[in-house]
């Protein structure tokens, strides 16, 4: 009798790890998803969203869904989001990444903010692909231009690596997000692509994109249109 109990836990257990993987990788899928709708969302804003020549300008795009914070500008609980970069032949499978910490001012009193973050040079993607970096000290960010084009504006192309934008309740405003750290969500990370896929690999294109990916990458690829079509 001891020995069938012992038995049946240990199935139990199985079963239990199964299901908590199944539930790691939905939440992981609908957070793609979720991505890719603030994404839509943001791009299809006339004169409030991202301009056209800074889409055509990224290296990678990141994409926090629904951040959670609160406060009078206070630090931030953080969140989970998805990114991806360009290679030669496109954009790459999305990486799974945790964001923590730092002061998060403009935004008073908020919480669910959506936060797209745009990568506009080399050294913003090397950043990302690091195993860990933190925003402000390894990689300057500022808060993006808003509206139609940027062109007349040539400072976003200067002053930061990384451009931010956010928004709570359809405001849009800028988002510094100086102290916060930015790292690999494993636990996302493996429940999609397995064990031993490595997180830089997935962003330089060195690992195909799972079917899930489908609506988040197209979102990424339609940016640029979508705030032509907006116009």
């Amino acid at each position: 009798m001891k020995k069938q109990i012992i038995i049946l836990s240990a199935l139990l257990g199985v079963a239990t790890l199964g299901w908590s993987s199944d539930d790691a990788k939905g939440t992981a899928i609908d957070r793609l998803d979720n991505a890719a709708t603030v994404l839509h969302q943001v791009m299809a804003t006339p004169d409030k969203g991202i301009p056209e020549e800074v889409m055509e300008h990224a290296k990678c795009v990141a994409v926090v869904p629904h951040m959670v914070k609160g406060g009078f500008i206070v630090g931030a609980e953080g969140g989970r989001g998805v990114a991806t970069c360009r290679t030669a032949n496109g954009w790459s499978a999305p990486a799974f990444f945790s964001v923590e910490g730092g002061s998060w001012g403009l935004q008073i009193g908020v919480e669910g903010v959506d936060l797209v973050m745009i990568f506009q040079n080399q050294k913003g993607m090397d950043d990302l692909l690091n195993s860990r970096f933190k925003i402000g000290a390894d990689a300057s960010a500022a808060a993006g231009p808003v509206g139609r084009h940027a062109s007349a504006d040539t400072d976003w192309k200067m002053n930061a690596e990384i451009l931010t934008y956010s928004r709570a309740k359809g405001i849009f405003a800028g988002l510094t997000l100086n102290g916060a750290v930015v790292h690999p969500d494993d636990d996302s990370m493996h429940s999609v692509y397995g064990a031993g896929v490595n997180y830089r690999d997935v962003l330089t294109g060195q690992v195909p994109p799972p079917a899930s990916a489908h609506a988040f990458l197209s979102a990424v690829r339609g940016a640029k249109a979508q705030a032509a079509a907006s116009n």
